[in-house]
């Protein structure tokens, strides 16, 4: 299987990720716990069908110490008691900031004063740029049908 587009090898792909990677190391470098980053990026690219990046972040994950059993569970996460009360927040908000087009309201208000219970004004901000962030990457492999399965942790940097 090949991409339709080699985005690592095009200029113009080149110069756009060079932009919005600089945008995810001022998300990763956030007070957002980075357990939480790879648990949101993971649930966005599960619902996006996104083999690539679900590929890259459990790897990357797995790589940085959570669990087989966390990470086996983020799908099923409503149904999971191995995620904190902040942690379900993010995956729920995750999952609503990712869907915005299925519902007609968006992101509702519940959703949103849960998380605001768990996570500071700075950390909702890396949490809403992380959702936006991630779906952005996600429909770019998708819509080239990049391949997944090869990623192996740091070989982007």
């Amino acid at each position: 299987m090949e991409a339709r587009l080699n985005l690592f090898e095009n200029p113009v792909a080149g110069k756009f990720f060079r932009y919005i990677n600089s945008a995810g190391k001022v998300l990763s470098d956030s007070t957002l716990p980075a357990a939480t980053q790879e648990l949101v990026k993971i649930r966005a690219s599960q619902i996006n069908g996104c083999g690539f990046c679900t590929d890259m972040h459990t790897k990357d994950a797995a790589h940085a110490g959570e669990t087989a059993q966390r990470l086996h569970l983020v799908a099923a996460w409503r149904e999971a008691t191995v995620f904190t009360e902040a942690e379900r927040a993010a995956l729920e908000l995750a999952e609503q900031g990712t869907r915005i087009a299925d519902a007609a309201g968006g992101v509702s208000d519940e959703v949103w004063e849960n998380a605001t219970k768990h996570y500071d004004e700075d950390q909702l901000a890396a949490l809403v740029g992380l959702i936006a962030l991630i779906n952005a990457y996600n429909r770019l492999n998708v819509v080239i049908q990049q391949p997944a399965g090869d990623y192996q942790p740091g070989m982007f940097g």
